[in-house]
């Protein structure tokens, strides 16, 4: 397996760090991740091994604002920008590997944008893959800490606005200690600006999943508790594609591919991609 590090040009200039795990002989197959809220890419690094002995091409970014690109910790800035971003990186996917088929897998917040993206760009991929995918705020979020969090947004962007618990991410404690002790991992408190973008995006979902046409599946954890499943679902339900499949897995946390059953997770994700190839 080669692994490459470079630029990639983001939206409105901006240079991201990109990166790329491809096999010794030509790939078969591409797919582009997009990781979650605070993360990076380099978490991806065990799957994508798996991924390029199967004959993918693997790329992923990290996100404005994470990890190893430039901006404000975990402010994402606008919803739109990251979105264009990750168009940006499927397009040199596809550019560098003419002919071949693309799928896009976004983890909780990166699941948001690969599904704005495809039902966007929706030429640019032919599958569409979410992990515990932030789709839908659910009901229990109190109208009013919304109505803080946007007015937030606007008058002060950067002021933190939820902390995120690291054990909630895995069941394994050697991921969530790595997570702790991640210098890429953001663990200060999320800016209003991201959070009221997310939750913009999240709103529009339910008038727009139906447009969506291309194979899907949801990988999600029945005990996460920091992308409910159980907000996941009236999403899942309107989306518009005649292939759609949530794979659901009893006890596990949000992670699923960092959980202590991962071997069985991947390898669905693996079974499901080799049945759409």
């Amino acid at each position: 397996m080669r692994h490459l590090e470079q630029d990639l040009a983001g939206t409105g200039g901006m240079r991201l760090f990109m990166q790329a795990w491809l096999p010794d002989g030509g790939p078969t197959r591409v797919m582009v991740i997009a990781h979650g809220l605070a993360e990076h890419s380099r978490r991806y690094e065990a799957l994508a091994s798996r991924l390029v002995a199967q004959g993918f091409a693997v790329y992923a970014l990290d996100h404005r604002g994470h990890g190893r690109s430039p901006g404000r910790r975990a402010n994402i800035e606008r919803f739109d920008l990251v979105v264009e971003d990750l168009r940006a990186l499927l397009e040199t996917a596809r550019r560098e590997h003419p002919g071949l088929g693309v799928t896009l897998l976004g983890h909780s917040m990166g699941g948001a944008l690969a599904l704005t993206c495809a039902l966007r760009h929706p030429g640019l991929l032919q599958q569409l893959v979410m992990s515990a995918p932030a789709l839908n705020a659910g009901p229990d979020v109190p109208w009013l800490q919304v109505v803080v969090v946007k007015l937030l947004s606007r008058v002060l962007p950067n002021v933190g606005a939820l902390t995120l618990p690291a054990e909630a991410i895995s069941r394994d404690p050697e991921v969530v200690r790595a997570y702790e002790q991640d210098p890429l991992v953001y663990r200060g408190s999320i800016p209003a600006r991201t959070l009221a973008e997310l939750v913009a995006a999240m709103d529009a979902f339910p008038a727009t999943v139906g447009g969506l046409r291309c194979p899907v599946l949801i990988q999600h954890g029945s005990s996460d508790s920091l992308a409910a499943l159980e907000h996941c679902r009236p999403v899942y339900a309107r989306l518009g594609s005649a292939d759609k499949t949530l794979r659901v897995y009893d006890g596990l946390y949000h992670e699923v591919y960092n959980e202590p059953e991962r071997e069985r997770v991947i390898g669905d994700l693996l079974e499901w991609l080799a049945a759409r190839s």
